[in-house]
């Protein structure tokens, strides 16, 4: 059964969305990340995916009071993602109630560091975040490109025991339009027993049921949800068993 992983994306405190990752195209919606988090538990939602905006564009996480709230206040397990650069970032996160961490920047970045928490902290604990435009790495919020592909990104993590990596495939983001499935059998074939969960286009609940016939782990969506799209009765025949 396909992982049902709720984003709740945070700004200044507020659940905020972005079109294809444009903070420019910013839209501010009326219930605190908590109370949409509450809402998901009672649903029968057992993990989100918690982005700390701010953190991601700055390159140091800011939101850990909202992750702590959520903790404090759910038995959700969050994935916490969102300017974690260093040991002492995901100790942070890890102390405010993370379940596991979603790291992109970092990657690119400093490649062999990474490769590095995989093994200090668990393949359960770390997520690669290689989300693409073209199939090529972006990061920093995707306010950054980079030559990077996505392919040969994932593959040397991969090779170092990496279990999980959520890919998004940034122009559809936002868009509703429908998730790249071709990309994700391609990610699926060429990285046997990965852990893909899918981001991007989802934006509908039979956008959902396709990504579970192609094999994909787990899926994450926002915009599909905030805008009435996917309803939490929708999800019911998916969270069944959680």
């Amino acid at each position: 059964m396909i992982r049902i992983i709720p984003s709740i994306t945070v700004m200044k405190g507020r659940t905020t969305r972005l079109a294809q990752g444009d903070f420019k195209r910013e839209t501010v919606y009326d219930q605190s990340p908590l109370e949409v988090a509450k809402q998901f538990e009672d649903a029968g939602v057992s993990q989100v995916h918690l982005v700390d905006l701010e953190g991601a564009r700055r390159g140091a996480s800011i939101n850990y009071d909202v992750l702590e709230s959520i903790v404090g206040h759910t038995n959700l397990e969050i994935s916490f993602s969102g300017g974690l650069y260093t040991d002492g970032d995901i100790i942070k996160a890890y102390e405010y109630g993370a379940s596991n961490i979603i790291a992109a920047t970092i990657a690119a970045y400093r490649p062999e560091y990474f490769a590095s928490w995989i093994v200090s902290y668990g393949r359960e604990r770390i997520t690669l975040g290689a989300d693409s435009i073209n199939g090529k790495i972006a990061i920093r919020g995707w306010q950054k490109d980079t030559e990077i592909d996505l392919f040969d990104h994932i593959e040397q993590f991969f090779n170092r025991g990496l279990k999980y990596v959520k890919t998004t495939d940034i122009p559809k983001h936002g868009a509703m339009t429908g998730p790249s499935l071709k990309l994700y059998k391609e990610i699926l074939a060429r990285f046997p027993g990965i852990c893909l969960i899918a981001g991007g286009g989802v934006g509908s609940i039979d956008d959902i049921e396709k990504l579970r016939e192609l094999g994909v782990w787990g899926v994450v969506f926002g915009k599909a949800f905030y805008e009435g799209a996917i309803t939490l009765k929708h999800l019911e025949r998916y969270l069944i068993s959680v």
